[in-house]
């Protein structure tokens, strides 16, 4: 983001013929752009991916880089690191990343990706990182910042709305004004607001009708106009579909690379291109070469990088259940079952565009067993289910749940395949795969005839939410660890162990049925249109306001001790502070270890003339607690976070009142709650020709001058006359458009002076 006194776009190059600045708008290749030496303009060279560096090997090159590019540390997914929530520790893992992409000759990471989680069926929420705005917007801000600050570029993805896979490249997101600022750009904003990106990235779809790629209000009205962006904006790779078009709403670079084309070349030639903007696309891709331009970075240390992909993972953990069981305490001559292909096979990331070729990857097996009888224990394998998509194996079932009745504690890993989630399409529902839940239910079958006895923990592995509704109660723990990165052995095994509290809270809801979820009944639209008929319900938002169960809530996440919440006070900031309130509490550990604990604040806001949720979380902060430690928790809130899009005035407005402020351990679990009352802006009325006659009689401009007029003229006659006389009939008319009553006989105003009025009205509503 630019200061508010510069300019919101660099200012234009010159000395280049229109022709030749014409080919700086597309890549030169598949990952890089067009050099100028005459001009001082190096080549800048892009590369996935979100979680990973993902660079095309060019001693054995493919187009996109899918299966042969070089090694690079794997880190956790945005699903994982999005779960600690913890801003330093995802900055720092961005920093790493760019220390990478540095070594490598990088200038851009394309990342993070930061769409919102409207339906747990999108294929792609892997590289996503919640189902709210702030939370979403706030850490893959702290993501940019990590990656920027080793100099080279993030870029923000996917600009905006992307939140399916299905026909990507032709679905239509159809939503209101409100819903798009406040839910599907907000996160955007936030995150532009905290990290000042370098670049961004348009998504293939479309939004109301008009594909985001040419859609200069999006790029140029708001994203340029209103936020001050300066930086670059690059399509997704085949993601231009008319391209003078998209080039004259602001889109710099076109990507992959190629020849420009007859379709621009005319287009220039015909004036439909200016040279003006062909001298912004010069001028931005300049400075993102000079912001990226080389420098003192430190050289990467891979086994530094793998470390922290094992401490990031395990902080990420989601305890979801815990009846004690956890964390496991080794005894020698336990016997312990680990079951599951994925503990053999490990899945430590996504499929698609960001798969990334990690250095090294440690499963599962031979880590966590290795450890247990380190500790004197014994341990047995059995896979207990196949990777491909098919019916279950009675024999692999029959092997598993024999070595499980023979064990003292069974740990079962379970999670999603390839084949169950990845860039490009999207799920058909939210259970885990069909073996696997064939092999709970043989479990649970040896458990009800008694010749299973141990408790069973569960660990999970994967980048969308599975429901555990159907078979959580015969777990004794389940463990959400999601996709790890590299380290996947050594994490899971720091937190079953206790060697590391799992920190972990839920970013978005898992619902109990696919049928409760928000967008249920319009994912993934048809006939090339998704009508978001959920508005700003999404996530919490939707299952609070409806008071539907759920498997678990936004925002949960157990601990190895317990916390106890105290001494809630909130302090009112001065209007003119941009900060509106801050919350102020004692935290204490109360139990026998350390932990950490992520202490949330939502707001509740109900009567401040917006429709709103029952409660929108509006801040956190996580600690670190020693045993018995108690710490003073401060969240402030700052006031535009209070704000809603008014549709109308087409701005923000924060109407200001009442306000109940509540801190939880999850948007379920709140332990303390105190009101206070918040100045703000006087929620306007706007008046046109179809507003109620009654808000017009309320304005307290527009009323007197009404009734003045209607005096001067008599008064209104007739059956209008008599009805605004009588306490019931005042009702009806007031309720009727004022446009509708010129009408009437009896009412002294024409449609004329009516819309003199308006545009009085219009001044008086700026």
């Amino acid at each position: 983001m630019t200061s508010k006194t510069a300019p919101a776009h660099p200012a234009p190059s010159s000395g280049l013929p229109g022709a030749d600045r014409l080919k700086f708008s597309r890549g030169r290749d598949y990952w890089t752009t067009h050099a100028e030496p005459e001009t001082g303009l190096r080549a800048l060279r892009l590369a996935d991916g979100p979680h990973g560096l993902r660079v095309q090997d060019d001693e054995n090159p493919d187009h996109l880089g899918l299966e042969r590019s070089a090694p690079a540390t794997c880190f956790p997914p945005a699903v994982t690191l999005a779960s600690s929530w913890d801003e330093a520790l995802i900055e720092s893992v961005g920093a790493a990343l760019a220390r990478e992409a540095r070594a490598s000759g990088v200038d851009v990471v394309l990342g993070p990706g930061l769409n919102l989680k409207r339906s747990p069926l999108c294929g792609r929420n892997f590289e996503y990182y919640a189902e709210d705005p702030l939370l979403s917007g706030r850490l893959a801000g702290a993501s940019a910042r990590g990656i920027q600050s080793q100099g080279v570029g993030a870029c923000l993805k996917h600009f905006a709305a992307n939140n399916q896979e299905t026909d990507r490249n032709r679905i239509s997101a159809d939503m209101d004004e409100r819903t798009l600022r406040e839910i599907y750009l907000r996160n955007f904003q936030i995150a532009l607001e905290s990290s000042g990106a370098w670049s961004i990235m348009t998504s293939y779809n479309r939004i109301n009708g008009t594909h985001v790629s040419q859609d200069a209000r999006l790029m140029s009205d708001i994203l340029r106009g209103e936020w001050g962006f300066d930086g670059l904006i690059i399509s997704d790779w085949g993601g231009v579909y008319d391209p003078p078009a998209a080039l004259m709403a602001g889109m710099d670079l076109r990507m992959p690379g190629g020849p420009v084309g007859p379709v621009l070349e005319a287009a220039l030639a015909e004036g439909r291109v200016t040279p003006d903007r062909l001298d912004e696309v010069v001028a931005t891709l300049r400075q993102l070469a000079e912001r990226t331009a080389p420098g003192d970075t430190p050289a990467p240390d891979p086994q530094a990088h793998h470390a922290l992909v094992r401490r990031a993972a395990a902080e990420s953990t989601v305890l979801l259940k815990n009846d004690g069981i956890l964390p496991l305490a080794p005894q020698p001559g336990q016997r312990f079952a680990l079951l599951g292909e994925l503990a053999r096979t490990p899945r430590i990331q996504g499929a698609g565009s960001s798969r990334v070729n990690a250095r090294q990857v440690s499963p599962v097996l031979g880590t966590l067993d290795a450890r247990l009888e380190a500790a004197g224990a014994s341990t047995g394998f059995a896979p207990g289910y196949g990777l491909e998509p098919g019916p279950a194996d009675p024999a692999l079932l029959a092997e598993a749940v024999q070595l499980a009745e023979g064990a003292d504690v069974v740990l079962l890993v379970l999670g999603l395949t390839d084949a169950a989630e990845a860039e490009g399409s999207d799920r058909s529902h939210i259970d885990l795969p069909e073996q696997q839940l064939a092999l709970l239910a043989a479990l649970d079958e040896a458990r009800r005839a008694g010749t299973l006895r141990a408790p069973v923990v569960v660990s999970l592995v994967n980048g969308a939410v599975v429901t555990t509704a159907q078979w959580r109660d015969g777990a004794a723990a389940i463990v959400e660890f999601w996709l790890t990165g590299q380290a996947q052995g050594e994490s899971i095994s720091d937190v079953l162990l206790g060697d590391t509290a799992p920190g972990g809270r839920l970013t978005e809801t898992i619902p109990r049925r696919l049928k409760d979820s928000p967008a249920y009944l319009d994912f993934a639209g048809a006939h090339q249109h998704a009508p978001y008929s959920e508005g700003i319900f999404v996530g919490y938002r939707y299952y609070d306001a409806r008071d539907i169960a759920v498997d678990y809530p936004f925002g949960h996440g157990l601990s190895y001790t317990s916390f106890a919440y105290e001494d809630l006070h909130l302090e009112v900031c001065d209007p003119q502070d941009e900060i509106a309130l801050r919350a102020r509490l004692t935290l204490r550990n109360t139990g026998e270890r350390a932990g950490s604990e992520v202490v949330q604040l939502y707001v509740s806001a109900p009567g401040n003339g917006f429709v709103t949720p029952p409660q929108e979380l509006r801040g956190w902060q996580k600690l670190h607690l020693s045993p018995g430690e108690a710490r003073t928790v401060e969240v402030a809130v700052p006031r535009r976070h209070l704000a809603h899009w008014h549709s109308e005035l087409a701005r923000w407005i924060f109407p200001g009142g009442a306000l109940e402020v509540r801190i939880g351990a999850s948007s379920r679990d709140i332990r303390l709650s105190a009101t206070c009352t918040v100045p703000g802006e006087a929620l306007p009325v706007v008046l046109g020709p179809w507003s109620l006659f009654g808000d017009w009689m309320e304005h307290p401009v527009m009323g007197p001058r009404i009734r003045a007029l209607f005096a001067a003229r008599g008064g209104v006659k007739g059956r209008a006359g008599d009805l605004l006389n009588d306490p019931a009939g005042r009702n009806s008319i007031y309720s009727t458009p004022f446009a509708m009553l010129t009408e009437f006989p009896g009412i002294p105003m024409t449609h004329e002076e009516l819309a003199a009025l308006v545009a009085e009205g219009d001044a008086l509503n700026g």
